[in-house]
């Protein structure tokens, strides 16, 4: 045993018995989720009927069959999820055996069954949860603030998360419309350039909204919503001189306002509204970056009671697991990649 250890690099197999667990449950329609697994750990998984086979090198067998063998242990003692993601819930267990932040057997549990409860929105198509602890926040921090400002990389679900808990308070009558907006920054908010009527104009900077919605709704009933402005989508310039009221307003890519366009969308705010504020400070398209609505209103308005700020990382990215990597890689890049003498590796005197 400890020559095998000695060995990381080792390639070795490790069986691992589901018992009367529902295999479809674990493995996922066509074994998405155990393919999922592959790439997730570096492992090759091979399941038949009650057994899974995992193989590879000798530590990523021996992590990912650990953690699958304490995931057992908790569906054996009551954790059923709706919607089960198995990766995100191994790479929870991984995280939550740290050293740094042990936690009983019992609280290990009730965490697991949070994150994996229908937390957000089940609506006409599906149901939308957090999927991570920082996206748990997120969402609690929507329901009891009246303005939250959530501050992350691309998906770690700023906006899908804001457009569910919008559909949410409609459908709970908490408010009488949504209002989703973006600056059309790429244009300059000046759009007369562009072919077509106004509305053909601004549909490119907004999709991505429109993109949520039709995820969440059936076209249909979407359409019917817009045609009767429940649900408006619109450029931020035009957002001016109005009050907004009984409202769940999103404004959307705000590391693109400036900070006289910051302080006029949150004035907007009426009477039993609320805003949710969503940007990736990383990624400024404006002249000057300093002059970001989004970077300035950390300091404006920290500490004033009400107003939430979520910071999410690359540990809530749910998109392609490349994503994460993508995200530190440009970090570090940005972070470390300076020599001694202060020159960059692209320097050509360095």
């Amino acid at each position: 045993m400890a020559k095998r250890d000695d060995q990381p690099n080792r390639r070795i197999s490790e069986k691992v018995s589901i018992g009367d667990i529902d295999p479809m449950f674990l493995y996922g329609h066509h074994d998405c989720n155990l393919t999922r697994i592959e790439e997730r750990f570096g492992v090759k998984v091979t399941a038949r009927g009650e057994q899974i086979t995992f193989q590879g090198e000798n530590e990523n067998v021996r992590n990912v069959s650990r953690l699958f063998g304490r995931l057992l242990e908790h569906i054996q003692q009551g954790y059923h999820p709706d919607n089960f993601d198995l990766v995100s819930t191994l790479e929870y267990l991984d995280l939550s055996s740290s050293p740094q932040s042990e936690l009983d057997q019992r609280e290990r549990i009730s965490e697991l069954q949070v994150m994996g409860s229908p937390v957000v929105l089940a609506s006409d198509k599906k149901v939308i949860k957090a999927k991570t602890a920082g996206q748990q926040n997120y969402v609690i921090a929507i329901r009891e603030c009246d303005i939250v400002f959530s501050i992350g990389p691309a998906g770690t679900g700023k906006t899908y998360l804001a457009v569910a808990m919008a559909l949410a308070a409609l459908k709970g009558k908490e408010a009488d419309r949504i209002i989703l907006v973006r600056p059309a920054v790429e244009a300059g908010e000046s759009l007369g350039f562009l072919p077509g009527d106004m509305e053909e104009k601004i549909d490119p900077y907004l999709r991505p909204l429109y993109d949520a919605l039709y995820d969440m709704l059936p076209a249909e009933k979407l359409r019917r919503l817009l045609a009767v402005r429940t649900i408006e989508i619109a450029p931020l310039a035009y957002m001016r001189g109005r009050t907004l009221s009984q409202s769940f307003v999103i404004l959307d890519e705000a590391q693109n306002t400036t900070t006289n366009q910051m302080k006029m969308f949150l004035t907007r705010l009426g009477m039993g509204s609320k805003a949710v504020v969503n940007g990736d400070i990383t990624q400024i398209d404006l002249p000057d970056l300093k002059s970001s609505g989004l970077v300035q209103i950390q300091y404006i308005l920290a500490g004033v009671k009400g107003i939430e700020f979520v910071y999410l990382t690359e540990k809530d990215v749910v998109r392609h697991r490349l994503v994460k990597d993508i995200i530190k890689a440009y970090d570090q890049h940005e972070n470390g990649n300076t020599l001694n003498n202060g020159k960059t590796p692209l320097d050509p005197e360095s």
